[in-house]
Parts: C-alpha cells; sequence; structure tokens
C-alpha cells in the first residue's frame, strides 16, 4: 500500500501523539517521566518504519532504511528502559520540572508530552525522503550511508557500554568516567548520536526534499549543545561529582572526540 507524503505524516503524527498520551498516563501512576525518552526513540522507529513500507521509493532502498531506522531506534529505547526508567529513580532534569511547574506539573508534562510526538514526526522525516527516492537499486550513496550508521551505531554502542563498566565498579562512585572513548569526549554517546543522523542524507539523493535530511542533524546539533542535552547532563554532573567533573570538563573536548589537554590549575 502506497501513500503520499501528506497522509503518511498525518497517520504517523497520530500514531506518536496516541503512543505519548499513553506514556504520559504510565508516568502518572510510575511517577517516572523519563518513558518519554524511550518513547521518543521507539516512536521514531515505529514511524519511520511506517514510512518506509508505504513509500513509492526503490523496495530495496525502502527496505534498507526501514531496517537501520528500525535497528538504531530498538537499541535505543531497549537501552533507556533498561538503564533510565525500569527500577530507576526518575532524572533530576524532569524531578526539577516537576518542582518548578508545581500544580501545573502533570498539565504541563502532558504538553510535553505531545510535543515529543511532533519531534517524533520531524525526526522521522529524513527517513520518508529516502524512501520515496526515486534512483533505481541500491547504490554508491545507499552503502555509504549504510557505513555512516554502522560507524555511529557501533560506536554509539561501544561508548554506552564503556560507561556502564565503569560504573558498575564500587570504586568508581563520585568519579568521572575517562575510559573508551569518553577519555576524548566528554559526550562521545551524543556525538555519535548525532552521527548517526548524517547517514540518511546520502541515502536520500535524488529526493526533491534532499535538504530535509540535511536539517535533521543540524536540529540535532543545537538541541544537543544548547537544550536538552549537554546543558543538563552537565548540571548534574557537576553537581554529583563536583571538582572531578570540572577537571574533566577543562581537560576533555565537550563533543567531538579529541586529544585530551594537560590538566592546568583549576580556575
Amino acid at each position: 500500500m502506497y501513500l503520499s507524503p501528506a497522509i503518511q505524516i498525518v497517520l504517523g503524527l497520530l500514531v506518536a501523539s496516541a503512543m505519548m498520551g499513553v506514556l504520559w498516563l504510565l508516568q502518572l501512576r510510575t511517577r517516572n517521566a523519563g518513558v518519554v525518552d524511550v518513547g521518543w526513540a521507539a516512536g521514531i522507529g515505529i514511524v519511520g518504519l511506517f514510512f518506509a513500507l508505504t513509500s513509492h521509493g526503490d523496495p530495496w532502498r525502502r527496505v534498507m532504511v526501514g531496517a537501520l531506522i528500525g535497528a538504531w531506534s530498538a537499541r535505543l529505547a531497549i537501552y533507556l528502559l533498561v538503564n533510565r526508567v525500569l527500577g530507576q529513580p526518575e532524572e533530576g532534569r524532569y524531578v526539577a520540572l516537576r518542582k518548578a511547574w508545581g500544580d501545573k506539573a502533570e498539565f504541563k508534562l502532558f504538553g510535553f508530552f505531545q510535543i515529543q510526538a511532533v519531534l517524533v514526526v520531524l525526526f522521522s522525516l529524513p527517513v520518508l525522503v529516502a524512501a520515496h527516492a526515486d534512483r533505481v537499486g541500491l547504490d554508491a550513496w545507499d552503502w555509504l550511508g549504510a557505513v555512516i550508521w554502522l560507524v555511529a551505531a557501533g560506536n554509539t554502542a561501544l561508548a554506552d557500554w564503556q560507561l556502564a563498566r565503569f560504573k558498575r565498579r564500587p570504586e568508581s562512585r563520585g568519579k568521572t568516567c575517562r575510559e573508551g572513548w569518553w577519555k576524548y569526549s566528554r559526550h562521545p554517546n551524543y556525538f555519535f548520536e548525532w552521527l548517526h543522523w548524517w547517514a540518511y542524507v546520502p541515502l536520500a539523493v535524488g529526493s526533491g526534499y534532499w535538504p530535509v535530511p540535511v536539517a535533521a542533524p543540524l536540529v540535532m546539533l543545537y538541541f544537543l549543545l544548547f537544550v536538552t542535552g549537554i546543558p543538563p547532563t552537565e548540571a548534574q554532573a557537576v553537581a554529583s561529582r563536583g571538582d572531578d567533573y570540572r577537571a574533566y570538563q577543562r581537560t576533555t573536548s565537550v563533543f567531538v572526540p579529541w586529544f585530551p589537554k594537560n590538566e592546568g590549575p583549576a580556575a
């Protein structure tokens, strides 16, 4: 069944909105709004797969882009569910939102969840564009996208594993991970997640809406650097690890992996 992009977007938004509504009801019982992050990751996979299945582009490209977004979504959603939600206290940023919003917290959280539904669709648009690309058969552009995806997804998983291994050690309590990718970037997981979004740019070559996949990583970069990614994460890290994290900030690249600097005197 092939659908027009407009109908695909409307249906995708309805599905994402309904899913976020259910998750908002769930957090009323669990008091853990972090489930919204699981929903965001899973929602992109669900909507992305729907876009791949109902588009009219080359079938092999649709299979490829559907598999890539589905695998990325499943890994991230499971990781967030296990490490941030199940048996875990609510993250500090959501605790702070509840405190700031006071009696209107649940009402505003509902709006926040619905905004995430819109973002689910927006970040699924690169898949939609790639799935409608009219190039016949897989070519070098498609394999370039697959290579970017493999590098990004593989190293995201590696960075997450390195951090989890560090945290499991009793002696790591109150300390900052400086192992593996974390020696070269304070947020290697964010960097490789961002790199992942560039995979859909070569896959979409040949589409009239090719700028859309280019916009996705640029928007993601803004969110990571200035809104929901690095700022609250670093504020929480400084609050919990103090001078150890401040020293880490002085020596280690904030985003793009690079060789660490020699630590100078504390400011």
